[in-house]
């Protein structure tokens, strides 16, 4: 269970503010690339129009290592503009942000969202360096 899920209640039990990773699977070794990170389309709370999600962490483990160590951070405004008008979201936006990456080594991206209402979510890709 995530932690974001202890934190959930109500009509938010499915809501899902899960960060996506788009990055290439494969890099050659030593290249830099770039990797975008976007929390979806739909981030407020039907009844306000400010988004809840705060920032999204971005962290890589390398392949055989314990522990990973955080590479970038976005963070992101807290307001937007309502689809239907004021306190009758929900709040439709697309904010992303991109990260340039230079590995050495294969390992995985993880990417960590915070949600000020519903905790933390998390997604991860992993990626070969060749």
């Amino acid at each position: 269970m995530k932690f974001g899920e202890l934190l959930q209640s109500g009509d938010w039990k499915g809501e899902k503010h899960v960060p996506v990773i788009e990055a290439p699977e494969k890099v050659k070794a030593g290249e830099s690339f770039d990797v975008t990170l976007s929390v979806g389309k739909e981030i407020a709370h039907p009844n306000t129009t400010e988004h809840h999600i705060c920032w999204i962490k971005l962290s890589f483990k390398p392949e055989g290592d314990k522990f990973g160590y955080e590479v970038a951070k976005v963070d992101f405004d807290g307001h937007g503009a309502s689809v239907k008008g004021a306190n009758e979201g929900p709040v439709f936006t697309d904010p992303y942000g991109v990260v340039r990456l230079n590995l050495k080594t294969s390992g995985t991206l993880i990417a960590t969202s915070y949600c000020n209402i519903h905790g933390f979510w998390e997604s991860s890709q992993d990626i070969v360096a060749e």
